[in-house]
């Protein structure tokens, strides 16, 4: 007799910094969707694959939930939002140690309806439990929660055991990916994230969120090694010159700690080849919004 699958959508949404890169990385158990401690980070929509027995949980990791201002943040927002339309479930996750912010409340308003939707208050590590209880009440009261978590995404406690309960409301059906862990990202665009967290680490101030990171190629060389070319995108001259810095000097930190990432995750040898163009309006061309997954908009 045949053993029935069981397969199905999850949409992971919350505010930006709330720890869902941090999370989808644990539950992957390598990186595979770039973390900082500066806010918007995440701008692709990500797929990452996870079997829990026989049920295949397909986690969407989504960009953060922000107030949008500019035509990349109207299609950031857009693309977390989407993605709860179809998904078998949605994951809010809550930064515990701010709180039940307004930007809670909204996503909330928008998810409410949703059959399976799971609250995952992540950091309850950084806050006293008689502070957690008060949260969990006010959730409760705007939407029909249908389990809470109280996790630590950096820690891996109670990871485990949400992703058994997640398991259990995933639809029968064939498995839509193969049968294993993987990651649905394409490999160009996901070794230009590991250089654009690089620069949200190094360069510092709002410019990083006019940066764009596009890999225009990878060759193999005579001796094995991957030589990788990028151009690292910038709306002027006077940023193009923060980039690269005196003498280089920044261009190189940045190349330096991407190229031993890319080596550590892919376990190559690798040259990266990293070039600054000046585009003063790539963020508004359209290409430049389907290579990452996002729909270009208004």
């Amino acid at each position: 007799m045949t053993e029935k699958t069981y397969s199905g959508f999850i949409a992971i949404i919350g505010p930006t910094n709330a720890g869902k890169s941090t999370l989808i990385n644990q539950i992957m158990g390598r990186k595979v969707s770039i973390v900082s401690h500066k806010v918007q980070t995440t701008r692709t929509r990500l797929r990452a694959v996870k079997m829990v027995g026989n049920r295949q949980l397909v986690f969407v990791d989504t960009p953060g939930v922000f107030k949008p201002k500019r035509r990349l943040d109207r299609a950031m927002v857009g693309a977390a939002m989407d993605a709860t339309s179809d998904a078998d479930a949605v994951l809010l996750v809550v930064d515990a140690t701010h709180g039940i912010t307004e930007t809670i409340r909204d996503l909330i308003g928008r998810v409410k309806n949703h059959a399976n939707l799971y609250v995952a208050l992540n950091k309850v590590d950084a806050v006293a439990k008689l502070d957690l209880l008060p949260m969990v009440d006010e959730l409760s009261k705007m939407a029909d929660v249908r389990e809470f978590f109280m996790i630590s995404a950096l820690k891996n406690d109670g990871v485990q055991q949400m992703l058994k309960s997640l398991a259990t409301v995933m639809p029968e059906s064939p498995y839509l990916f193969d049968a294993a862990d993987s990651v649905d990202v394409p490999d160009l665009l996901y070794l230009a994230e590991l250089t654009r967290e690089k620069i949200y680490k190094y360069v510092h101030a709002e410019l990083p969120y006019h940066i764009n990171v596009v890999t225009e190629r990878v060759e193999t060389a005579d001796d094995d090694v991957l030589d990788i070319y990028q151009k690292i995108v910038v709306q002027s001259d006077a940023h193009k010159k923060i980039v690269i810095g005196r003498a280089g000097s920044q261009l190189k930190q940045i190349g330096t700690a991407a190229r031993h990432d890319i080596q550590d995750q892919w376990g190559v040898n690798a040259r990266l080849h990293l070039f600054v163009r000046v585009e003063p309006n790539w963020e508004n061309t359209a290409e430049n919004y389907s290579d990452q997954g996002l729909e270009f908009g208004k």
